[in-house]
């Protein structure tokens, strides 16, 4: 739910990379290698997963039904494999999950959400600039929610045995959702692995924070109306000791947390560690804490971040993203951020024109390209 990157710590809610970018969002069933496919081997784990979950009290008839079209998905087994793949910055990071525009789309968010944020303030006194936070890093204001379905995901990742034990719990707690009546299995989708809805629980942190805020006799997370969504989010931080009143962290010089060297500083809270609950990075509840900050009006970092390891700053990186794409080699999105695209596009100039082929970005670099 996604910087110096750790992908995938179980996080309590979201199966969170504790210090991945959120904003990839989760991965679409439209990739060809995450449409379910009925294999002999999952049929048959399937079989005997279904006498355990009839022996734990799940309803033979709701089994059925959620398995009928569910299948292996051998992508999400690939990411589940892949998850430690680089580190990041904070400052990528923050341009991951917090950029200018994930700003201007969470300020618009929050305005659409003004209501309803406070109404769920009043209740579980977690401020509505955090739930609406957590809610753009999480699923981008909603916009990209996952469409993977959940008993596939979580079956897959059941049967593929790394992390058997885990996942079968979510697979119960998933039926149990279904049990109960709050959703159906086509509308139970989510991220690759199982993480649902406009704020990414996992099944089991449903079951244990989830509320019907709307009062319609179902905790929606999955639909169009991110209410209940939210207030489940903002009951989760509250179960997990939020403080109303105390902050979550403020830039200051000398504070007692700074993520990157040179950086800006942190004093962090109470409520930080609360957001860590939520996943456990310090990246991701910094970022959380400034995407909320902003949200609610206040500025950009006081602090820049300085150069990089390559000796670029963030505008430096954004133009020679800029000029690789107009010279024909594809950067993707010009946000400063050094990825796989970009890398590739690097390696690909490199190649052509005779040089060392790194696929690191340099100031050397930007000035062949006319920068």
């Amino acid at each position: 739910m996604n910087v110096t990157r750790r992908l995938v710590v179980l996080a309590p809610v979201a199966l969170a990379a504790c210090n991945a970018a959120p904003a990839a969002g989760p991965a679409s069933s439209r990739d060809p290698d995450l449409v379910p496919r009925a294999t002999p081997g999952w049929l048959a784990w399937v079989e005997g997963y279904k006498t355990r979950a009839a022996s734990r009290g799940l309803s033979p008839s709701v089994i059925d039904r959620a398995f009928r079209g569910a299948g292996f998905v051998p992508g999400v087994v690939a990411r589940d494999r892949n998850q430690t793949e680089f580190r990041r910055s904070f400052e990528d990071y923050l341009q991951i999950v917090a950029s200018e525009e994930r700003v201007a789309q969470g300020r618009a968010a929050f305005a659409r959400q003004r209501g309803t944020l406070d109404r769920i303030e009043a209740r579980y006194g977690v401020p509505a600039q955090i739930v609406a936070a957590i809610w753009g890093v999480e699923s981008r204001y909603g916009a990209r929610r996952g469409d993977i379905p959940v008993i596939s995901s979580t079956s897959t990742l059941a049967f593929d045995g790394r992390r058997g034990r885990f996942f079968e719990s979510q697979l119960d707690a998933a039926l149990r959702i279904l049990q109960s009546g709050d959703t159906t299995p086509d509308r139970m989708v989510g991220s690759w692995a199982g993480a649902m809805g406009h704020t990414q629980f996992i099944p089991t942190s449903y079951l244990s924070n989830a509320v019907d805020f709307t009062g319609d006799g179902r905790r929606d997370i999955w639909g169009e109306d991110p209410t209940d969504a939210l207030a489940s989010t903002a009951a989760y931080l509250a179960n997990a000791g939020w403080r109303r009143g105390a902050r979550w962290s403020d830039e200051v010089q000398g504070g007692n947390l700074r993520p990157d060297a040179g950086g800006p500083a942190f004093r962090t809270g109470p409520n930080f560690r609360v957001i860590k609950r939520y996943n456990n990075s310090d990246n991701y509840a910094l970022a959380v804490g400034y995407l909320a900050d902003r949200i609610a009006g206040a500025g950009p970092l006081r602090t820049g971040f300085g150069a990089d390891r390559f000796g670029m700053t963030l505008e430096q990186r954004i133009a020679l993203q800029r000029r690789l794409t107009a010279a024909g080699y594809d950067a993707g999105t010009p946000d400063g951020v050094i990825g796989r695209g970009t890398q590739a596009a690097i390696s690909a100039y490199q190649r052509a024109n005779g040089l060392a082929v790194t696929g690191d970005p340099s100031p050397a670099l930007l000035r062949a390209l006319g920068g």
